[in-house]
């Protein structure tokens, strides 16, 4: 580090704080000083990461191997070749540090970042038997629930290659719905591990919040971030889950974990259990009444298994969404303006993240239109009311929270569908910014409220519609998602969703 304090330096950061001083002198010392003590750290050496990155060989995938551009790099590293997970191939989405291999979380803006470390769940998965096949495109900073704006180009719905598949974890569900691999790993912020289950028929949870930990995966915000196993099964989403969750002893968002034997929970049954479908997560504006009315027969049919199902309303479900989405300002501060290093938190950030983040600056005008609107949605915002609304969001959190609690007070699990739509067409090519925006936040309305009261949500084909898949979303309460799976194992057992 460079502590030496040129007159230059301290004119700039006077102007750029709004102060001035007739002790320059004086000011220059001291704030050498502070400089002096900061570098110390770089005497500190890094914990090693353990990983051979020499070992690790990785290839840009041939058009003719990716036909749903859901691949961003291919890989094949193994794991232990023991354990739970032993001889299942795995996708991460491309939000995931996997060293050795580039990153690039849908944006040439961050093309060229290779990190030198695992995620902790990379460690998880190959200590449990996985092989990493590769790396799966993801939406441009994971701003979208459709597949339609990473740098990489679309990412198409393999029950119709017209059709989105989803996002922000756009690749990840095209990969696993055509059967490319096994599993793959979501990260969901407001709605992207379900949505693209939801519209590429798969198995889909966001945990409790803290659940899995997130170290060493690129987020949006800490307080929404979540991470998840996709799947075709429920069986393989509870198997994923179990290797997954549990503390890591660094992530910040975890505290109080409660894990327990996901998988065996599948052997319970559902029988007792009392469903409530909420009233205000179907007849969305816009939405198809035939995706509502597959969710309500699927859950009329589970009656037979001794389930009992109820209506019930919970109003402020409808401005949920508009809670989370009310932190744009810490997403677009977090991700552009700290450029994605989390100040005040004790999570490890990489440094070569941060060098590559920082470029946005010079190059904002390549970002897509949805993440553009964000950005300046969150600087005119501040400028009229400062962070009048962060709080305000933050103030109301509590109030949601509750209401879903008190609802599941009387019911174990909560019901609705995942998205109001079966999986759109994607925008052309040529789509002006209006389509580019709609697309990416229109179907975020029953998914985004849970990314802010932490509930878990399980996603969940429950039918087909025009030869697209119909999703269900299982709230359930903090740590419950034993109590999810085991309806959504029942389900899976009882009717076949792609006759449905």
């Amino acid at each position: 580090m460079d502590t030496h304090v040129t007159d230059q330096d301290l004119q700039q950061a006077l102007s750029q704080l709004g102060m001035t001083t007739d002790s320059p002198e004086l000011y220059r010392a001291m704030i050498e000083a502070n400089l002096e003590v900061t570098a110390l750290v770089d005497a500190v050496d890094p914990p090693e990461t353990g990983v051979d990155i020499a070992s690790r060989d990785w290839s840009r995938p041939k058009p003719t191997d990716n036909a749903l551009g859901a691949w961003y790099v291919k890989t094949q590293i193994p794991g232990s070749g023991r354990g739970k997970l032993a001889g299942r191939t795995v996708a991460l989405k491309d939000t995931v540090l996997l060293a050795g291999v580039p990153l690039m979380g849908g944006s040439n803006i961050l093309e060229g970042y290779v990190p030198d470390r695992d995620a902790e769940i990379v460690t998880r998965m190959l200590a449990a038997g996985a092989t990493i096949t590769g790396k799966s495109v993801c939406e441009a900073y994971c701003f979208s629930g459709g597949s339609h704006t990473s740098d990489t180009g679309p990412v198409r719905n393999p029950h119709n290659p017209e059709h989105t598949s989803g996002g922000s974890s756009s690749g990840s569900g095209a990969l696993v719905a055509a059967g490319a691999v096994d599993m793959a790993i979501g990260c969901d912020q407001g709605g992207s591990v379900r949505i693209p289950s939801s519209y590429c028929g798969l198995v889909g949870l966001k945990p409790t919040y803290g659940l899995i930990p997130y170290t060493g995966i690129l987020g949006m915000n800490p307080n929404i971030d979540h991470t998840g196993p996709m799947t075709r099964t429920v069986a393989d989403n509870a198997c994923l889950l179990d290797v997954l969750a549990g503390p890591d002893g660094v992530d910040s968002r975890q505290s109080g974990v409660t894990v327990t034997d996901y998988t065996g929970a599948l052997e319970e049954g559902p029988s007792g259990l009392r469903i409530g479908l909420v009233s205000e997560g179907f007849g969305r504006e816009g939405g198809d009444p035939r995706v509502d009315e597959k969710v309500r027969s699927a859950c009329q049919g589970l009656t037979q298994l001794g389930v009992s199902v109820e209506e019930l309303s919970i109003p402020l479900h409808l401005q949920g969404a508009g809670v989370t989405f009310a932190g744009i300002q810490s997403m677009m501060t977090s991700m552009f303006h700290l450029d994605g290093c989390l100040l005040e938190r004790p999570d490890v950030t990489p440094e070569g993240y941060l060098q590559a983040q920082a470029k946005w600056r010079s190059r904002a005008d390549e970002l897509p239109h949805n993440v553009r609107i964000g950005l300046l949605s969150a600087r005119i915002l501040q400028n009229r009311y400062g962070f009048t609304y962060v709080a305000r969001a933050m103030q109301r959190l509590p109030a949601l929270r509750a209401a879903y609690d008190r609802a599941l007070e009387k019911f174990d699990i909560l019901v609705m569908p995942t998205t109001a739509t079966t999986a759109p067409p994607l925008p052309p090519q040529n789509a002006d910014a209006a389509e580019v925006v709609a697309a990416a936040f229109g179907p975020l309305g029953n998914t985004a409220p849970f990314n802010s009261t932490h509930h878990p949500a399980l996603s969940i084909p429950c039918g087909m519609l025009d030869g697209l898949p119909v999703g269900m979303m299982l709230i359930g309460r903090h740590w419950e998602e034993a109590t999810l799976y085991r309806l959504a194992q029942a389900f899976e057992q009882q009717q076949d969703w792609r006759q449905s």
